[in-house]
């Protein structure tokens, strides 16, 4: 089923290929992440591991946190996420191990999972792509209004109303986003770094999930076998 990974986002750069080619990067800071607790089908009903990032200060956590982080013999962690394991991937974990990028070395993509820039209360032409009215000679001056919104009302005893999912100016970001297939650019187990490329959601120092790719199309699969070996 794959495993997981959390990181920090720390930013972007550049990388050059050894055909002197510049490649935009995002560079996370991956791990390392510790086990602190496997959960099993006996027990909770389904098979899964639970790790820990980011050590922090006891008097920051709770009594309950600091007491499930020392079962696994680590200090408090101020984030645990847990990821789906089949029953034989279960015998490679074991309470208290400790894992960064290297799990990732027979990976060409990863998926990348973060909680999306605020950007506040927006209007329609910004967070839903309007394209807005004409700006030319004549055109009242609506040009970034979102237009009529009530061509979708109905009367069925009730009353005309808005339908719903109407698309209309509200809060925008800070929502979780998943981007798939994210290609490795390189992997620096010295310094527990990831360099991917592509959009990676979240703002800089934001944490980030990294886990194996869970749908690939055909070229980007024969890419992903080829690295695996």
């Amino acid at each position: 089923m794959g495993t997981m990974l959390l990181g920090r986002k720390v930013g972007m750069t550049r990388f050059f290929t050894e055909e002197a080619k510049s490649v935009p990067v995002t560079v996370i800071q991956a791990g390392p992440c510790v086990v602190t607790q496997i959960r099993t089908a006996e027990k909770d009903g389904y098979n899964a591991v639970q790790i820990g990032f980011m050590d922090m200060p006891a008097r920051n956590s709770t009594m309950p946190l600091i007491g499930h982080d020392a079962k696994a013999g680590t200090t408090p962690k101020r984030y645990h996420r847990e990821f789906r394991v089949s029953e034989e991937e279960l015998a490679n974990y074991e309470l208290g191990q400790t894992f960064g990028p290297e799990v990732f070395e027979n990976c060409a993509f990863v998926d990348a999972i973060g909680i999306s820039k605020g950007k506040g209360f927006q209007g329609q032409m910004k967070r839903h792509n309007f394209a807005g009215l004409e700006a030319s000679h004549g055109v009242e001056r609506k040009h970034r209004t979102g237009g009529s919104i009530g061509g979708g009302g109905t009367n069925r005893g009730t009353g005309p109303k808005l339908m719903k999912g109407k698309r209309m100016a509200g809060h925008m970001g800070a929502e979780r986003v998943t981007v798939r297939s994210l290609d490795i650019v390189k992997i620096d187990p010295d310094n527990g770094l990831i360099l991917v490329k592509g959009p990676v959601p979240g703002h800089n120092n934001a944490m980030i999930e990294l886990r194996t790719p869970s749908r690939l199309f055909t070229p980007k699969a024969r890419k992903q076998k080829e690295a695996a070996g």
